[in-house]
């Protein structure tokens, strides 16, 4: 029960930063057979019109951050039914004769009444909601070139800790760019990172503050509902 309480609660949410299957899977491109020529000024396979983008392995490019969520939802539903039953008066005559002595005596008619009352009934239901959310995220963090697949694309990770006032931020971006999506300055912004994961993470103060305490994850655990 202790290692309950003290554990992350189910529903907390995660983010693995465990590389996509088809880039483990898929074998590095091998960019280190460059030949070297004796006496050759760039025998280590650069030249004088090389620029300075990331494109080996440990090589750095910086990530421009702008994520941006905007949505805005709005549902209404509105159902009425009634049901009517007139209802009415139900008529009979009842009428007939006798035989008494050889003679016939004719009865008087009798008439029977029955009133049904009128029934009526009615049901409604409305019912409405509006969502609107609209997040933003903007920074910027310099990531490392982990893996150079076999089609040329750059497998990346990178991250960054910061420490202010007794709070620790931590960063952390992964995913998979093509080169001609870096701009001549070595940057990327986060759009063009496919199957990119981005992680904001706080550690200190606030948040254990802000975070349930060690009974509480217990009693969730125990009554979920």
């Amino acid at each position: 029960m202790l290692f309950i309480g003290c554990a992350s609660h189910p529903m907390d949410p995660t983010i693995s930063m465990t590389p996509p299957k088809y880039v483990q899977e898929m074998p590095s491109k091998d960019t280190d057979n460059v030949s070297n020529n004796p006496g050759s000024l760039f025998s280590n396979g650069t030249n004088l019109f090389s620029d300075t983008k990331a494109k080996r392995v440990n090589d750095v490019v910086t990530v421009v951050i702008t994520e941006q969520i905007t949505q805005s939802s709005q549902a209404s539903k509105k159902l009425n039914e009634s049901n009517t039953d007139a209802g009415g008066l139900f008529d009979a005559t009842i009428s007939g004769g006798a035989y008494v002595g050889g003679k016939e005596y004719k009865l008087s008619k009798t008439g029977i009444g029955i009133n049904f009352p009128s029934m009526n009934s009615s049901r409604t239901f409305q019912g409405s909601g509006t969502q609107q959310r609209n997040e933003k995220f903007q920074t910027t963090i310099t990531a490392r070139i982990v893996k150079v697949l076999a089609n040329g694309n750059y497998y990346i990770y990178g991250t960054r800790e910061l420490y202010v006032d007794g709070q620790k931020q931590i960063i952390q971006i992964s995913g998979v760019v093509r080169p001609e999506d870096i701009s001549p300055d070595n940057t990327i912004d986060s759009k063009y990172i496919a199957d990119a994961k981005i992680a904001y993470k706080t550690q200190g103060d606030i948040k254990r503050y802000t975070e349930q305490n060690w009974f509480a994850k217990l009693w969730s655990a125990i009554v979920p509902w």
